[in-house]
């Protein structure tokens, strides 16, 4: 009786507050049938890419339908310091509103559901020891926006999938400037020795499988150096998983 009693209260406090605060589309504000979803045009719009065909080591998605492990050209061009990688959404339409909107809109709210949407596109990247290490800001920068958003995803991400999350087994040497634009190699450069594992809990690495995470991924640079830190560190395998994918003209 006082569970039946307790579970009407809690439906009635949940159809008040939805009465006020209806469910919203997360990109757009939309209204919604439930809550941290996506309305239908955002939906379509973001071109989810689990299950489509792409790059088995940066995630950029590909024409055609073949479930083979595959390189985009860049990867094969250039070597990485991971073996494997993938992302949830494409850096455009809905992705690019959603990444701006968590990383400099103040909107760490989303990270709850672009953490589920980060599980799910890293199910072909786990394996057993793994751990999450989210790429690590500057302290500066992070003094400036409160929250670091690739930690926030590793955190949701890592609930989802029951894999520890290591916050700080990398840091950020310096301060390096925004990796927007320029050319490949500049972008090697500017973060050249901008990362290294954390002088003591970078140990933590030592042995371990490590899914590097971050919001974006455009040339791979911040990766790269990321992924040369844990590897520093001794991880035994280093893989990526981020939120959105930019496509790179040739």
């Amino acid at each position: 009786m006082l569970q039946s009693a307790r579970a009407t209260m809690t439906d009635t406090a949940i159809v008040l507050r939805r009465a006020v605060y209806p469910p919203a589309c997360v990109a757009c504000g939309a209204m919604t049938e439930s809550e941290f979803a996506l309305c239908g045009p955002c939906w379509r719009e973001a071109g989810f890419l689990a299950g489509a065909l792409v790059c088995d080591r940066c995630g950029t998605p590909l024409p055609g339908r073949d479930v083979a492990l595959v390189l985009c050209d860049d990867c094969l061009r250039r070597p990485r310091a991971w073996s494997r990688g993938r992302a949830a959404l494409p850096y455009r339409g809905t992705g690019r509103t959603l990444a701006l909107a968590l990383k400099h809109g103040d909107r760490a709210d989303l990270a709850r559901p672009l953490g589920v949407w980060l599980a799910a596109a890293a199910r072909p990247l786990l394996t057993g020891d793994q751990v999450l290490v989210p790429v690590p800001l500057h302290w500066g920068r992070l003094l400036r926006r409160r929250y670091n958003q690739a930690q926030l995803l590793a955190t949701e991400a890592g609930r989802v999938l029951n894999r520890p999350v290591l916050p700080d087994a990398l840091i950020r040497r310096r301060s390096t400037r925004a990796l927007g634009h320029g050319g490949r190699d500049a972008r090697s450069r500017a973060m050249a020795d901008a990362i290294a594992p954390h002088p003591r809990r970078g140990a933590a690495l030592r042995g371990r499988a490590v899914l590097l995470v971050d919001d974006v991924m455009t040339s791979g640079a911040t990766m790269n150096a990321c992924a040369e830190a844990a590897r520093a560190a001794g991880a035994s395998d280093v893989r990526v998983l981020v939120l959105t994918r930019a496509l790179l003209e040739p």
